[in-house]
């Protein structure tokens, strides 16, 4: 601030624009006397009670500032002594005033108040070197201060790269009222022009080849688009699927797995039982694996772990009850002794090489669902699992929204979300309602005996209908192995709270009267060997369904399911019972977050790219169509198959290769022995059935002996079908006379012959194509 002195170079305007007097004249002082601040003094030096005025900040007029100051441009000096205690200029700015009272009423000086090491001195005009913005960048720094780190493992330096606030130049939009683009991560200024503060353009480190879709996407993002070392995110299995859900990831000479699900057979696999992934690719590079990463423990996430183990022997890292569950299927395969297992809780960190995996809460049907952060050199990457928003659990807590939120400012470079309800408008109700439901049901199921089928993994629910049972003072009996295992598992690990004597055994259940039992059951999905199943078809050696039976099936037909749960509810209203399954009472709602949760993560974490995952193609496209509708460009958003290799360096996604993927079946013990030419086989014996020829025949002199004789099995009812049987055997008999006095001894050509005269017999006839096996047998 400009004083006015008695000396010769003393200019006549000062910094406001206000006229100063002549040397040997005096200023005409308008102010009131008691207000008096800008008063000369003999000995040039400032009272304890004074306080400089403020400049005004750069490229706002002194009368302007004066006019949000309360003061007129004519009349300076007219401030009370409360003005600087409550001036609405100041509080909307971030620029402070030079001086302000302390608690006694005098003043402190502006650098001793922003913890600034050199005092500020009265004797010293203000230094026009020191700039505005350097208390608005101190401000900056503490409001992007990261939140504590509650990781016990040792940070990379990457990890510790991104706790590092991040920069940016200032921004003058008084001097860029044109330029309405976002000022994040994705700019920057040129350094020229950041020097120069009259021109001011901005330079994009990233921007795509349409200028509309930077600008609505740049104001989504906040990932800072630098080119790092690439992220290959590679699928395993999860897309264009239901279950089986398994993903690799990978960066420089490091890789770790996320999940190892199953799947259920299709129609179309006669005699599988189950289907996992392909494991090749993860076999070929088990050296560079650091580990597994569970989020949740359902069987499309846990049941081809104990496959893979046996394989390679890597360090799983879960949640405690999904640990519990894994333990589960390991002693069935005998793999407890050399399995890594290890407990991890939300907001916990785990190394993977040069990556890091962050757990974080999430709400599901299974207790201890965790979502990821997995930190990486490319950038952070947010993998959901199966999640929904649920602000009233039933047990722990909800969704750490606010962790999503903070990675979210941080910058995200892709999102990989759950999609299996992606097609369901609005949320996802809450586990709550369920219970709601029951309390009627139970009331309406008095003096009737209570069978509930819900998924064996579902331990909420499993947790509400034993609290009914105990207010309506009923026995509880568990029927089905996975549902006795999961309990079991629960009640030991404190995830379901049973009173004792609640559950009963199967043999003392006969002791207590109907209306005194509910009985919770596997089969709501219709499998044939499930309790319910063998109940409904009257095969059950402990249950026998009445009219007195008041049946609840809480849940809903998996795709695919709905005949099979539609043949155990016609059955179960033959037999008298009363049947509760359709969705008008409430007696299911659904784990995965349907369109507006998905779109709240997205708003949460503003990603850069988005790859939708857990689910089939009409899901995923979804999906798809959800993050186009909350601005992200379709070149940014990835709808990758099994086998994909999407590869990211910060800046760019695609999709850059292939590995071996696909599917594995399992047929008892046997695992991968049914392939694609086993399942032709069964596929076509199931269609057609089959037709065995066989023949004796003289090695030396080429004779037959005996035969050709027909078997037929799954075509035609041979004692209704002689005579076409009888033509059969001519044709056969003659095409083995044909090849034998030709001289053919090589039997797969005479096989053949065999074959392809008795096919073009039988489909002339019957329009059929039955497997037909000729044997020869020589002497």
């Amino acid at each position: 601030m400009a004083e006015n002195r008695n000396n010769e170079t003393e200019p006549t305007v000062n910094e406001y624009g206000e006229k100063i007097a002549p040397k040997g004249e005096k200023k005409e002082n308008t102010a009131p006397t008691e207000t008096k601040r800008y008063t000369n003094y003999s000995n040039n030096k400032r009272y304890n009670n004074q306080r400089r005025p403020m400049l005004p900040p750069k490229g706002v007029s002194p009368e302007s500032f004066d006019r949000q100051q309360g003061m007129t441009a004519n009349r300076p000096a007219q401030r009370t002594e409360n003005s600087g205690e409550n001036r609405p200029y100041e509080q909307r700015r971030p620029y402070k005033n030079y001086n302000s009272y302390n608690s006694n009423g005098g003043s402190k000086p502006y650098y001793g108040n922003r913890n600034y090491s050199r005092p500020y001195d009265n004797n010293r005009g203000y230094d026009q070197s020191r700039s505005y913005n350097k208390p608005y960048r101190a401000a900056e720094q503490v409001s992007d201060k990261p939140a504590p780190d509650t990781s016990v493992f040792e940070k990379t330096s990457f990890e510790k790269s991104y706790e590092k606030p991040y920069q940016r130049n200032s921004y003058d939009r008084r001097n860029n009222r044109d330029d309405n683009r976002y000022q994040g991560g994705r700019y920057r200024y040129n350094n020229q022009d950041s020097q120069n503060n009259s021109s001011r353009q901005l330079s994009a480190e990233v921007v795509s080849e349409t200028p509309e879709l930077d600008t609505r996407f740049s104001a989504h993002t906040n990932h800072r688009a630098v080119k790092r070392t690439p992220l290959r995110i590679i699928p395993l299995g999860g897309l264009n699927e239901i279950g089986k859900n398994m993903t690799v990831f990978e960066c420089g000479n490091d890789m770790f797995i996320v999940d190892c699900g199953l799947a259920f057979p299709d129609s179309d696999m006669p005699g599988v039982d189950l289907v996992i992934p392909d494991f090749t690719y993860v076999e070929q590079n088990i050296s560079r694996v650091r580990g597994i990463v569970i989020t949740h423990g359902h069987e499309d996430h846990i049941g081809s772990l104990a496959y893979l183990l046996k394989k390679c022997n890597i360090p799983v890292y879960a949640t405690r009850l999904t640990i519990g569950l894994i333990e589960g299927k390991l002693k069935e395969h005998n793999l407890m002794s050399q399995a890594k297992l290890n407990v991890v809780t939300p907001r916990q960190t785990v190394k993977m090489g040069c990556m890091a995996v962050e757990f974080i809460r999430v709400n599901h049907s299974i207790p201890d669902a965790v979502g990821l952060a997995i930190h990486t050199p490319a950038g952070i990457v947010i993998h959901t699992g199966d999640f929904k928003v649920d602000f009233t659990p039933i047990e722990g807590g909800i969704i750490d929204l606010a962790r999503f939120g903070e990675l979210g400012n941080r910058g995200v470079l892709a999102l990989m979300s759950d999609s299996t309800n992606a097609e369901r408008p609005g949320h996802t109700a809450s586990e709550r309602t369920v219970g709601a439901s029951f309390e009627k049901l139970f009331a309406k199921a008095e003096g009737k005996r209570i069978i509930i089928a819900t998924f064996a993994s579902n331990i909420h629910r499993i947790q509400q209908i034993i609290n009914k049972a105990v207010s309506s003072e009923r026995k509880v009996a568990v029927f089905g192995r996975s549902m006795l295992n999961v309990i079991s598992t629960a009640m030991e690990l404190g995830y379901l709270s049973v009173p004792e004597g609640v559950i009963i055994d199967l043999e003392t259940m006969n002791k207590y009267p109907p209306e005194k039992i509910v009985l919770i059951t596997t089969g709501s999905q219709g499998e044939p060997m499930s309790a319910l199943t063998r109940m409904a078809m009257n095969e059950h050696r402990s249950v026998t369904i009445t009219p007195m039976d008041y049946i609840i099936i809480s849940a809903n037909p998996i795709p695919g399911n709905e005949k099979y749960v539609t043949k155990v509810v016609n059955e179960l209203l033959k037999a008298g019972a009363e049947v509760i399954y359709e969705s008008m009472y409430d007696v299911h709602v659904s784990g995965h977050a349907c369109q507006e949760e998905i779109k709240l993560i997205m708003s949460l974490t503003r990603p850069r790219f988005f790859i939708p995952v857990h689910g089939e193609y009409k899901h995923l496209k979804k999906s798809a169509n959800l993050a186009y509708a909350m601005g992200i460009p379709e070149s940014n958003v990835i709808i990758g198959s099994i086998g994909d290799v999407i590869e990211t360096d910060g800046t760019t996604i695609g999709i850059t290769g292939k590995v071996q993927a696909g599917r594995v079946l399992v047929d008892g013990l046997g695992v991968g022995d049914v392939g694609s030419i086993v399942l032709r086989d069964r596929k076509h014996l199931a269609e057609d059935g089959l037709i065995v020829a066989v023949a004796t025949i003289e090695s030396e002199s080429g004779t037959i002996l005996a035969g050709p004789d027909i078997l037929s099995r799954g075509f035609v009812y041979v004692r209704e079908n002689e005579e076409m049987m009888e033509a059969a055997r001519d044709i056969l008999r003659k095409t083995l006379e044909s090849c034998l006095s030709d001289g053919v001894r090589d039997w797969n050509s005479i096989k053949s012959g065999l074959r392809d005269s008795l096919s073009d017999y039988i489909y002339m006839k019957t329009k059929r194509n039955p497997m037909i096996l000729p044997i020869i047998e020589e002497i």
